[in-house]
């Protein structure tokens, strides 16, 4: 397969299936590979790099038993736990990382869900930062209802994220408390409301190449907007502790691979950038167009201030539409 000439195909209107063979992707020269994804990457999304920063508005003390996840109350770690962070807390983050120039802030929670009385401090925050905020709100709490997604909407509140996590044949391996048709319930019910969905997953947790493509695959099917991928970086206490971490080329193949059979959506770098040199710049030259900056939940050493004078190296453009 020539990468380059599919690249072409793809940005005339090409788009890849569930029923065609991938398995070439594999295989294929690496550097042809990360090269056709940029040129995808550069037409569909352009220079824009989209900067999203979070903060872990609830921590720790979840029933769900994700291996990958320090949170989990299944698991023995050193997850820090507390409730609901206080509004003023989680505006005064917001207002921060706006005057530092990201496009948009999510709050993610622990737990399948938000009990009613947490729901009802997630929508005051949210009508708070509506107020006094410029930028992009997300939100990340679980299950919702119909109704839940809907006071959302109303509270400003623009995408949400739902990670299916891997392939539909490997979910049961990484987590038993849900299923992976939840995930995928959960993401129609947001997108009938509106929000752009933010769902991805993560590589690494022992799944093999063909569970990652089902995953990109599945993504194209849903048609997600941004899609985050995840390197797992091994915790203590948790069952996937001892896994080797993935090789930069691995990780760049993947991402290689996502933009190919997702051309439009924003692939986004998330946990795990501190794996590949320089925080991931390559990858930026190979298909993603998006990241997760600043103080993540389960990997440390990027910060906003670093990636804009990385990427504004990089001749990308990090200039929130606010500030436009």
């Amino acid at each position: 397969m020539d990468v380059l000439a599919l690249a072409e195909e793809i940005i005339a209107g090409r788009r890849l299936t569930r029923q065609e063979d991938l398995h070439f992707f594999l295989d294929c020269d690496l550097q042809k590979l990360c090269e056709g994804a940029d040129r995808i990457r550069a037409h569909f999304c352009g220079e824009k790099v989209d900067l999203c920063t979070i903060i872990n508005g609830k921590s720790g003390r979840c029933g769900e038993d994700c291996k990958y996840c320090a949170q989990s109350g299944h698991h023995s770690t050193n997850c820090e736990v507390y409730d609901f962070l206080p509004t003023d807390d989680i505006v005064k983050a917001a207002l921060s990382n706006e005057q530092e120039g990201v496009d948009r802030f999510a709050i993610v929670t622990s737990g399948r869900g938000l009990s009613d009385v947490d729901f009802e401090k997630a929508i005051a925050v949210y009508q708070k930062m509506k107020q006094v905020c410029k930028l992009s709100l997300c939100a990340s709490h679980g299950f919702l209802t119909a109704e839940q997604f809907h006071r959302l909407r109303e509270a400003g509140v623009e995408s949400y994220h739902e990670n299916i996590e891997t392939s539909r044949r490997y979910f049961p391996y990484i987590c038993t408390t849900h299923t992976y048709d939840e995930k995928i319930q959960s993401i129609k019910l947001a997108q009938a409301e509106g929000f752009c969905v933010c769902s991805g997953g993560i590589i690494g947790m022992g799944e093999t190449w063909e569970d990652r493509l089902d995953m990109a695959v599945s993504l194209a099917e849903l048609g997600i907007e941004s899609i985050p991928i995840n390197a797992l970086m091994p915790i203590p206490g948790t069952p996937l502790e001892n896994l080797p971490t993935l090789s930069e080329d691995d990780i760049l193949r993947t991402v290689a691979f996502f933009r190919y059979i997702n051309p439009l959506a924003n692939i986004r770098l998330a946990a795990g950038r501190g794996l590949m040199r320089e925080y991931g710049k390559a990858a930026f030259q190979s298909g993603a167009s998006a990241t997760i900056t600043g103080n993540m939940l389960t990997t440390s050493g990027s910060n906003i201030a670093g990636d804009k004078a990385m990427l504004a190296e990089m001749g990308r453009d990090i200039i929130p539409e606010y500030l436009a």
